[in-house]
Parts: structure tokens; C-alpha cells; sequence
């Protein structure tokens, strides 16, 4: 049982699971919307000069035709320059890990979240925990291109990754588990591919997504997710505004809990919350999952 508690505190028992709830999020109203307004204006005018119908309907028709994740704005967040972010991973009174989360811009129009997650020494002995996250994202709307996640916990191997399709509207899954820690010995592997609509995120885009959205207490903003082999659907409600206390100091936060709708992922893994800092920087300085032996914690010790 202990060990079944550490595995889910550890790797992305806090901050995975938390930033899946947060999956594909697009505000209601996106520029792909005012796109589609544009172009039926375009249109309308056209029809009253031929002319002005044969230049303007192809400037109108090359935007029409752009499928929306093109037409998304760019993020310009403070933290999309760089940053990374050290976290205490506890179990009730008992520091079980640590993890962090990392963002490496990048030349090309692209960013990279790295996330990793190990246990402490005394638990690494007996149950070794060493978990890497890596998600190549475009800035644009934050899309993701390429999840790529690397688990190693106790005698449990797997290595599995998703590649987005948008154009052709799937999500390509590998994942292969292994016999050894050093993964030459393959126990099982499967390919799978899952339909999208073109909007969706993997957990690590959509969990930093969720910090560049006003965050409004009292709404709820629904979307979709791609976890696993599965498309799900999710919404995130906005609770209220707190104080809290950690050992970096107090902080005014925006606390937000992620729900699944119907069966899935969350259905026995209790209420999560996340504590936003209220400011511009949305620092996620304290998630916390709810379990039936008591709650798991990831706490911000260090932000550069």
C-alpha cells in the first residue's frame, strides 16, 4: 500500500495528474472564430464588384482554408522566456520526492516543457523513482507536436509517446513497457492512434496553457484532452481567491480545481486543486490531490 502512495505521490502522481485535468483548452472565443466572421464580410462585399472578388477572395479563401490551431494567437507569457520551478513532493508529513518543471524557449517558433520527478534517497533504496517528461510545443496557442514521457518506478519501465497530426486529425500513441531499466528487453508494446478535431493539447501544453487564462472566479471553462488512448473531456472550474502559506512566503492565489466529465482517468483518484499565484506570472505554487489515505502535495520550493 505504501508503495502504491509513493508511486502516485512521486512521478506525476501531483503534477501530472493535476495538469492532465487541464488538457486542451481553448477559450470559447478563439481567433479562429473571428477568422470565419472576416471571411463571410469578405465575401458579402465581394459580391458587389467582380473585381474586388477575384483579389479578395483569395486572401479571404487562404484564410478560411487554414485549419484553427493555425490561426491561434502567440503566447508572449513572461515565463515562455525561460524558467524552472522546484518542487517538494509529500505524502501527509513525509517528504516523499521532489520534481520540476522546466521551459526551454527555443529559435523556431517552438518551446520545450521538461518535467522531472525522482524519489528521495531513503525511498529511491527500496523503490527507485526516476520519471522524465518532454513536450515540444509550438507558440502559437501552445500546440503540442511531439509528448514524450520516460517512467522508471520500482521494476515498472515504459516509454511511450504522442505525436499530434492536426492535418490529418490524429494522435499517434507508442508506448512500450520494459522488462529492464535499461529497456533492451521489451514485455509488451502497442501503437495506437486516437481522433482529435485539431485543438487538443498533451497534459504538459494544456497544464501551462491554463496559466496565460484570466481565471475568473466563479467560471468554468470546459475543453478536451488527449491522455493515454483516450480523448477526454474536461472542465476547469474557478473556485475563489486565497492566501496561502508555504515556505517560500504568502502568496494571494486563484485556487482551481479540474474535473473529468464521466467515466476516465480521474474517476477514483479524488479532488485536485491547484493554487495559482495572482499575478502574471500564475506560479503554481501548491497542487494538492485528494486520496482516501489522506492528500498528496506538491509545494513550489523555488522559482528562477
Amino acid at each position: 500500500m505504501v508503495y502504491c502512495v509513493l508511486k502516485k505521490s512521486l512521478l506525476l502522481g501531483v503534477l501530472l495528474l493535476l495538469s492532465v485535468s487541464f488538457a486542451e483548452t481553448v477559450p470559447a472565443s478563439s481567433p479562429a472564430q473571428s477568422s470565419s466572421a472576416q471571411a463571410s464580410k469578405a465575401q458579402s462585399s465581394s459580391a458587389q464588384d467582380f473585381k474586388a472578388q477575384s483579389s479578395s477572395s483569395i486572401a479571404s479563401s487562404s484564410s478560411v482554408s487554414l485549419p484553427k490551431w493555425q490561426t491561434l494567437p502567440e503566447m508572449n507569457a513572461s515565463w515562455m522566456k525561460g524558467e524552472k520551478l522546484s518542487y517538494t513532493l509529500s505524502w501527509g508529513f513525509i517528504t516523499a520526492g521532489y520534481a520540476t518543471l522546466e521551459v526551454k524557449p527555443r529559435k523556431d517558433g517552438k518551446t520545450e516543457f521538461l518535467t522531472f520527478a525522482t524519489a528521495n534517497k531513503t525511498v529511491n533504496k527500496f523503490y527507485p523513482v526516476h520519471d522524465t517528461v518532454y513536450t515540444l510545443v509550438r507558440n502559437k496557442g501552445l500546440m503540442t507536436d511531439v509528448f514524450r514521457k520516460s517512467l522508471h518506478e520500482g521494476t515498472f519501465h515504459n516509454k511511450s509517446m504522442i505525436r499530434f497530426d492536426r492535418n490529418a486529425k490524429s494522435a499517434v500513441l507508442s508506448d512500450t513497457v520494459f522488462k529492464d531499466a535499461d529497456q533492451r528487453k521489451v514485455k509488451r508494446s502497442a501503437d495506437t492512434s486516437v481522433t482529435i478535431e485539431g485543438l487538443e493539447h498533451s497534459i504538459m501544453s494544456a497544464f501551462y496553457l491554463v496559466r496565460t487564462l484570466p481565471l475568473k472566479e466563479g467560471a468554468t471553462s470546459r475543453f478536451s484532452a488527449v491522455s493515454g488512448e483516450k480523448r477526454y473531456e474536461l472542465k476547469v472550474i474557478i473556485h475563489k481567491r486565497e492566501k496561502i502559506k508555504t515556505d517560500l512566503g504568502e502568496f494571494n492565489t486563484v485556487k482551481v480545481e479540474p474535473v473529468l466529465d464521466g467515466d476516465g482517468i480521474f474517476k477514483s483518484s479524488g479532488r485536485i486543486f491547484i493554487w495559482f499565484t495572482d499575478d502574471e506570472k500564475r506560479l503554481p505554487v501548491l497542487m494538492q490531490c485528494e486520496i482516501k489515505l489522506g492528500s498528496i502535495k506538491a509545494e513550489l520550493t523555488k522559482a528562477e
